[in-house]
């Protein structure tokens, strides 16, 4: 069963910390591209995930249907789902008090990005102030960022989130985790899983390099509409394919 509805509590306020500082950063990234270039490289082999579809035998087996991604199903977890227009462009795991965002995005047949795409975001982040260090995780090459952001009460503080990315043939699939698991990398292992465990699905149509994957609401959904609130975001990314306004949309709760 799935339903609407308007999370509260420390797990909502996470997801919503993620989509605050997506935005925020990927405003700043297309002005902050530098004179360095990076020698783009084939996607390394990806033993561990994430999949394409043509790698899995049952992409739907234990993970909800989202169209373009096949999101690990875990206990107690929350799916939220975020549209730009008409069109929804990324999902977010709420578990607990850590927060994961999904977005894949189609890339060059023979070329990774998320080299490229560190970059990018990194030089968002100390424009702004913030602070950033790439290291190797347990996903790979990841930044660890700590990004000025204004707090409720007026006052600026620093959020904490790390960004994650894989290429694959033809994709690229960017993980934002905030929350305890961003804080304390060694607490975020369910949600690292749920990253190399999801499936996407690039199809075979011509897309522009950093084209966002649509998604799509699981079939069998069930949308309850009582208090769901849309928020209206800035994401004028070049990262983001155009997005335009960014609105936070249904939340999908799987009951198990």
């Amino acid at each position: 069963m799935f339903g609407r509805r308007n999370k509260k509590g420390a797990a909502g306020d996470a997801a919503g910390e993620a989509e605050q500082v997506v935005d925020s950063v990927d405003t700043e990234a297309d002005e902050a591209v530098g004179s360095r270039t990076r020698v783009r490289l084939e996607p390394e082999p990806r033993p561990d995930g994430p999949w394409d579809d043509t790698e899995v035998r049952e992409p739907g087996e234990g993970r909800v249907d989202l169209g373009g991604l096949f999101v690990p199903g875990v206990d107690g977890m929350e799916l939220r789902v975020e549209v730009a227009g008409d069109a929804i462009v990324a999902a977010t795991v709420v578990l607990r008090d850590s927060a994961v965002q999904l977005q894949a995005f189609a890339a060059p047949k023979r070329e990774g990005i998320w080299g490229e795409v560190r970059e990018e975001i990194a030089s968002g982040i100390t424009q702004q102030g913030g602070i950033v260090d790439e290291v190797e995780g347990p996903l790979g090459w990841e930044l660890r960022a700590q990004v000025p952001v204004q707090l409720p009460d007026g006052t600026g503080g620093f959020q904490v989130v790390r960004f994650v990315g894989v290429d694959g043939p033809r994709w690229f699939l960017r993980g934002v985790i905030s929350g305890q698991g961003a804080v304390q990398p060694q607490a975020a292992g369910l949600l690292e899983q749920i990253f190399r465990d999801t499936v996407v699905v690039r199809g075979e149509g011509p897309m522009a390099p950093r084209d966002p994957i649509v998604l799509k609401l699981p079939n069998d959904a069930q949308m309850v509409p009582e208090g769901v609130q849309q928020v209206e975001e800035e994401a004028g990314s070049r990262f983001g394919g155009g997005m335009g306004q960014l609105q936070r949309g249904p939340e999908i709760t799987e009951v198990r």
